[in-house]
């Protein structure tokens, strides 16, 4: 099982931001989606903090070396801050379902990084197995939005929704290759995790502040306790255990075949689709998730 430690990982995350992204919708729907994304970011650090000081003795590691910590803090700035921030505005102007398609393109900024910087290669079964596992959640992500209101398709408004969401995945692509550096020698994935995280609270935060928006944000979180619970539990699984996993991930495999498990995301979220929110999932969106697992099973056996 060690030899598949990263590709199992992937998965794993995956699978967390699954959940993670269910809560953050039932948490967004009553506060917003703004004020979840900084509340959730503070809550991951504490959590984050605490399980690093019971495991190595400190809430923060301290001792990372400049070259760390400054490819950490850089990859949580790009991946988290920008990213996130460009990938919300896209849902605004087109859409989720047209954003969280476009977002499914980071693995293919992923692997052409890592091809070019960290001198990474995919042979052709791998790329095809890439390419049918992407079909897959095209087709399901595609399909995936009956009765939902989308942006419409033209105008200004539209094409910029379009620019922000392939931003957001190209950022989320530099920010996996960023990290690479930073998790060299075995740093610890915990302690890589923390450094992204606690540096990407500080920099929304001070945009929050610079904003005047900070104040308003804690007392609509403080105002609405099944908000808090919701992002409570999104950052368990998703900003805490998903985005430790993505990097014992990284760390384990390579980051184009690790970005594309990761990318599975939307397929495994569907299932959970009409659990929580009463809505029936068609034929073609479990053909469509029978494609990607298929694709994924060829990666991991490969």
């Amino acid at each position: 099982m060690s030899a598949y430690l990263g590709e199992l990982a992937a998965l794993a995350t995956a699978t967390m931001w699954s959940f993670s992204s269910i809560a953050f919708t039932f948490g967004g729907r009553r506060v917003g989606s703004v004020v979840v994304n900084r509340t959730r970011l503070a809550m991951a650090v504490l959590l984050i903090g605490a399980m690093h000081w019971v495991l190595y003795g400190r809430p923060f590691p301290w001792d990372a070396g400049p070259q760390p910590f400054f490819w950490l803090a850089l990859s949580g700035f790009v991946g988290l801050v920008i990213g996130d921030g460009m990938l919300f505005q896209s849902y605004v102007l087109v859409g989720a379902r047209i954003g969280v398609l476009l977002l499914s393109l980071s693995p293919i900024f992923s692997a052409l990084l890592a091809w070019i910087f960290l001198h990474e290669t995919l042979t052709l079964p791998e790329l095809g197995a890439m390419a049918l596992a992407l079909g897959g959640v095209t087709w399901v992500v595609l399909e995936r939005s009956k009765g939902a209101v989308e942006a419409p398709r033209e105008g200004r408004n539209y094409g910029l929704g379009i620019l922000f969401g392939v931003g957001a995945a190209a950022c989320q692509a530099i920010g996996l290759v960023l990290s690479k550096p930073g998790l060299a020698n075995g740093f610890p994935a915990l302690s890589a995790t923390m450094i992204r995280m606690f540096t990407s609270m500080v920099a929304i935060w001070l945009i929050a502040a610079a904003t005047g928006t900070a104040g308003q944000t804690i007392r609509r979180v403080r105002a609405d306790r099944r908000a808090a619970q919701a992002i409570l539990i999104g950052s368990i699984v998703g900003p805490f255990l998903g985005v430790w996993l993505s990097l014992v991930a990284i760390q384990a495999a390579r980051v184009g075949i690790a970005s594309t498990l990761i990318a599975m995301t939307p397929v495994i979220t569907l299932p959970l689709v009409p659990i929580a929110f009463k809505e029936r999932v068609s034929l073609r969106a479990v053909l469509g998730t029978l494609v990607a697992m298929a694709g994924v099973a060829l990666m991991i056996l490969m």
